[in-house]
């Protein structure tokens, strides 16, 4: 046998397996106890709680922004929403007081204000959602059901406002038990089904007709009324200036009546001529003939005789 294929057992040193178990068990531990403090730590952001819990139980709730610590796998976390959140339910169909049936849609703005309370009742966000559209449901069939469909919709006699307040109060109410509580209730749209729609819109037009209509014979009246009082008033107008006028002319035939005589009483004669020569406009034209003795006034004016 070749002196190169001999191994000397002698000459080789033993692995030594105490080091290297040392070496692991340091390592393992090093990470347990990094698993353990990383597990121990929890850090709560802006808007949101951390709610301890252990064997089940809330023990904790933190809802400061920050680094805090629990007991390392036997407590667990879970995060709620600290802030303002937007719930969009789904169409339900409901009856009015006149027995109308319309689909409604609505929205609700809603946050946790106890996660205690919350986490016991409800559970989680999705539970407490489900209970709060329940609730939203039955309070606004409740109060749209004492309306009328024509107050609903109608915005001059719709009290949507007041409505809004009384659901949102209601809900409040009935969700005292869940942590929870509503800021806002929103009727979002107001449908009929398809069924009724088109008898609707046919009793809406002839509602609209019949206001147009309404509208158009009070204009009507109020024309004929104000043509009325504008026909007396220029009537009364027409009147006094006549009167006037008549006032005038009678004080101006008057004088010129005074003016004549004063001037015909300073020469008699010249009176008489003014006179007959005034005649002649009325008696005498191209077609006239004339037989009159020859000493009468007219023929002693036509001939020049002016004097006795």
């Amino acid at each position: 046998m070749s002196d190169e294929n001999v191994f000397d057992m002698k000459t080789s040193k033993p692995v030594n397996f105490r080091k290297y178990m040392k070496a692991g068990i340091s390592i393992l531990l090093l990470i347990i106890l990094l698993i353990t403090i990383l597990n121990s730590m929890m850090i709560t952001k802006e808007g949101e709680y951390k709610v301890v819990r252990q064997f089940g139980e809330v023990v904790d709730v933190e809802g400061e922004p920050g680094l805090h610590f629990k007991i390392p796998f036997i407590q667990t976390t879970t995060t709620l929403p600290n802030k303002n959140m937007s719930y969009d339910m789904e169409e339900q169909e409901i009856n009015t007081l006149d027995k109308k049936r319309i689909i409604i849609d609505n929205y609700a703005v809603w946050r946790i204000t106890d996660p205690t309370r919350m986490i016991n009742t409800a559970k989680t966000v999705v539970g407490a959602q489900s209970r709060m559209g329940e609730f939203i449901f039955s309070t606004v069939r409740t109060e749209l059901g004492q309306m009328n469909y024509e107050e609903i919709i109608n915005d001059e006699k719709s009290s949507r406002s007041d409505l809004n307040i009384r659901i949102t109060e209601r809900v409040n109410e009935l969700l005292s038990d869940y942590g929870a509580e509503v800021k806002d209730v929103r009727i979002k749209r107001t449908d009929l089904p398809e069924a009724n729609e088109q008898s609707v819109y046919t009793r809406m037009i002839s509602e609209r007709e019949s206001t147009a209509q309404e509208y158009l014979s009070r204009g009507e009246a109020e024309k004929s009324r104000i043509m009325a009082e504008t026909d007396r008033r220029v009537q009364e107008m027409l009147s006094k200036a006549r009167a006037d006028a008549e006032q005038i002319r009678a004080e101006g035939e008057q004088e010129a009546a005074q003016i004549y005589n004063e001037a015909f009483s300073k020469d008699p004669e010249f009176y008489r001529l003014y006179r007959t020569l005034e005649s002649y406009k009325t008696t005498v034209d191209d077609q006239t003939t004339i037989i009159i003795p020859h000493d009468s006034p007219y023929a002693r004016t036509l001939l020049g005789y002016f004097g006795e």
